[in-house]
């Protein structure tokens, strides 16, 4: 059943047209499960939710893992709502490509930004930077308890850069997330050309992997353990947006496989 509260009385036309497809999966489609992470109170007094949409995977041979998938935290950049959107489309179709997880989606984190069109939210906050400091943004805290309560076996967050001209992602602190995001990075370039440059954003990359990344950007709680894997997937903004749309499927379905091939590699260890 979809939880959500009616689009046509709580959301701004341009929200609606977004969640639609989203909530026409949740219907038609029993692995998928819309429910809302949180609500709050915008501008004039409109009430927007963070929704979740949750595909529930065939159960293999290990217990299942859950995988928490974030898009539009910056509202400027809609590519990461198309990929979920494809990726569930995918998995209703193809639900093998889920074996042994369970999909947590957030397509929309930052309503108010993808209304204005703006990377900031309705305050003029970049959520991006605001994790684990004590924000007091409402999104940030909604999304927060959700890493708490989740406990997250990995995290994809979806972004796009209008300062690149090709894919690149943030793959710091651990080795696993390098292993994931590098094949991510192969299977996209079907779709999009590869940021090479040494380079990217401020931080030294190597081959489109960016090993640190600003503090304060969407990541699980300080002391979960044992630490989720974290991937952020950047395409170039200015690149076509269906093209933009496949190249972030073909890296979330990539991540997938590859971390699945990890997990059978280690339980044989």
């Amino acid at each position: 059943m979809v939880m959500l509260e009616n689009p046509t009385q709580v959301y701004p036309h341009k929200l609606r047209r977004l969640y639609w497809p989203f909530l026409g999966l949740a219907e038609s489609c029993r692995e998928v499960i819309g429910t809302v992470a949180g609500s709050f109170k915008g501008r004039e007094g409109h009430r927007y939710t963070i929704p979740r949409f949750t595909f529930l995977g065939p159960e293999g041979a290990l217990p299942q893992k859950r995988i928490g998938l974030f898009a539009l935290v910056h509202g400027d950049e809609p590519a990461g709502a198309g990929a979920l959107l494809k990726l569930l489309q995918t998995l209703a179709a193809q639900p093998e490509l889920a074996l042994g997880y369970d999909l947590v989606c957030y397509p929309v984190c930052n309503p108010t930004g993808y209304e204005d069109d703006t990377r900031h939210n309705g305050d003029g906050a970049d959520l991006n930077r605001e994790f684990w400091r004590g924000s007091r943004q409402p999104e940030v805290r909604i999304l927060e308890g959700e890493f708490r309560a989740q406990a997250f076996d990995g995290i994809i967050a979806l972004h796009a850069d209008d300062t690149s001209d090709g894919l690149y992602g943030y793959a710091h602190d651990r080795l696993l997330n390098e292993q994931l995001l590098v094949p991510a990075l192969r299977a996209s370039e079907k779709y999009l050309p590869r940021d090479c440059r040494a380079m990217i954003d401020g931080f030294a990359a190597r081959d489109g992997v960016v090993s640190d990344c600003f503090k304060g950007v969407l990541a699980p709680p300080p002391e979960q353990q044992p630490r989720p894997f974290e991937i952020i997937f950047e395409t170039p903004a200015h690149a076509p947006l269906d093209h933009q749309v496949e190249a972030a499927h073909a890296a979330l379905i990539a991540i997938l496989t590859e971390y699945r091939g990890f997990l059978a590699w280690g339980q044989n260890i």
